[in-house]
């Protein structure tokens, strides 16, 4: 049976809660071609533990830049085509085996990422395009990339006629939950430590979240994974 069309906004649209990001429908809008051939300001915030306190750990073995992934996801109804796209986290948990495929990515910056997933690696789950975007849950890789079949389906939002059969565009990986984050983790507390480490030098200077907004597949570190995944612990700001 195919799974039902859902979650990645098509390509994310930027959260309502950025308010000086650039609104836009579709991830590919802008530079597909050329990513194809090269393959309100919130409050300044401080990070309330110190990311100076913040233990490193090592890096995985293999020395991958990146090993965690964030994925985007809208937990709220928006019509695209007429198919309701919304996926939320509870979505996913009512799955069988609590698993699914993360289809419909059309933007090749992402495409790529997925394409660079591996079995076993974690990513947070991450509300997008909501009242209140932010981490909810942590989901693992199941399956590495395999052909997206949305792309071949006329009536998904996500068909494609230009791609081929025996030559997809677009990928697609499998994810399965882990669990819950202990706490939901705002897209405004992670900025305000964005904020702070663009300033000091921490684990979040760089990271994806805020400098490619519209990405619905979006990298990360160990260090960045780690820092945020810390935030768990502690209290809301």
């Amino acid at each position: 049976m195919p799974w039902p069309s859902r979650k990645r906004d098509k390509g994310a649209v930027a959260d309502k809660k950025e308010p000086d990001a650039k609104i836009a429908k579709t991830e590919e809008e802008t530079s597909d071609k050329e990513e194809e051939e090269k393959s309100a300001k919130p409050p300044a915030g401080s990070s309330k533990s110190g990311w100076k306190n913040w233990k490193k750990k090592e890096p995985e073995s293999g020395g991958e830049e990146y090993c965690h992934w964030l994925l985007k996801s809208e937990p709220e109804s928006r019509l695209e085509k007429g198919v309701d796209v919304k996926f939320s986290v509870d979505d996913l948990k009512a799955q069988p085996n609590q698993t699914t495929c993360w289809d419909g990515v059309r933007n090749y910056q992402a495409r790529n990422f997925l394409r660079s997933m591996k079995l076993g690696q974690q990513a947070f789950f991450y509300h997008s395009n909501c009242k209140e975007p932010g981490i909810v849950a942590i989901v693992k890789i199941v399956k590495e990339a395999y052909p997206d079949h949305t792309q071949f389906d006329q009536k998904d939002p996500h068909y494609d006629s230009t791609s081929r059969k025996e030559n997809p565009k677009w990928s697609m990986v499998d994810v399965q939950f882990v669990r819950m984050t202990k706490r939901f983790i705002p897209l405004s507390e992670i900025k305000a430590h964005h904020l702070a480490h663009k300033t000091d030098g921490g684990p979040l200077k760089n990271m994806m979240l805020f400098t490619r907004q519209r990405l619905s597949i979006q990298p990360l570190t160990q260090e960045e994974f780690d820092f945020v995944l810390g935030l768990e612990e502690e209290k809301p700001h």
